[in-house]
């Protein structure tokens, strides 16, 4: 399910009015992103309104806007069949009220058939798009790799890899270490996304007991993926989502200063606009 934004609608008219000079970056809490560059082109990753399913999961960040408000949208594009990743009441409104084209894999897509996006959402079948590890989607003026993801929780993920002549953006979904060699082989990464996380107790989904948990990276194995990748700037994500998981990443500044990568840490809270 969905709630009403507790922002309104002042997100979405930033980014509408925003002219970057090469990529602009805004973070949508969870893992969640909006990609805009030089030429108008818009792509969300991941965008999810949803607020979990209480008590198990809690959101802990602000739903940054209403689906329905979204009036430019070229792409969005889903790295795995997690509810807060393809979620059809935050995305196919989207797709619904601008004709933006779905992409995801065939276990995202499975996701889709179940919610009825068609039938339950103006979407149609010409929209949803099936993709796969080795893929290149061309958008505008950006070029996007469907690459490699290492996530053990997840069914088929991947990660994607932005290309524009302002630079290299990254996302790995909620990937750890393990399938990232030959895309920092590939690619010079600028900026690279990867999910950050902890240990908590989280209700088991059948009985209702709480559950030693661990979701996403920690520490240790974020700064792996970020040498991995070879990433200039690593923007740790998802920390900021689950009550009882939630973390601090300004700590990845002493797990990360003796090793090459990332050069740099950018840390970024729910709504902040990044530029590359």
């Amino acid at each position: 399910m969905t709630v009403d934004s507790d922002w309104d609608d002042w997100l979405l008219r930033e980014v509408e009015a925003a002219d970057p000079d090469g990529l602009a970056i805004w973070y949508l809490g969870c893992n969640g992103f909006i990609v805009k560059s030089s030429g108008e082109t818009t792509v969300f990753i991941d965008p999810y309104l949803g607020i979990g399913d209480p008590p198990r999961t809690v959101r802990m960040v602000p739903v940054p806007f209403n689906p329905e408000d979204v009036s430019e949208a070229d792409a969005v594009l889903g790295t795995h069949e997690h509810t807060d990743h393809v979620h059809g009441p935050s995305q196919a409104p989207i797709l619904a009220g601008t004709g933006a084209d779905y992409y995801t894999t065939d276990s995202g897509h499975d996701v889709i058939h179940e919610e009825g996006w068609t039938d339950n959402w103006s979407v149609t079948d010409d929209q949803l798009h099936e993709v796969t590890e080795g893929d290149t989607i061309e958008i505008g003026d950006l070029t996007i790799h469907v690459e490699p993801a290492n996530d053990p929780d997840a069914a088929h993920p991947v990660s994607y890899v932005f290309e524009h002549d302002a630079g290299t953006f990254f996302h790995g979904g909620d990937a750890r270490p393990g399938a990232f060699e030959s895309v920092g082989e590939s690619y010079d990464i600028d900026l690279g996304v990867l999910a950050f996380g902890a240990i908590g107790n989280i209700d088991d989904s059948e009985t209702g007991e709480p559950v030693r948990t661990k979701w996403y990276n920690d520490e240790n194995m974020i700064v792996e993926a970020a040498n991995e990748l070879r990433l200039d700037t690593l923007l740790p994500s998802h920390w900021d989502m689950w009550k009882g998981m939630t973390t601090e990443p300004t700590v990845l500044h002493n797990h990360a200063s003796s090793f090459a990568y990332p050069d740099s840490l950018r840390i970024a809270k729910i709504g902040d606009r990044v530029d590359l």
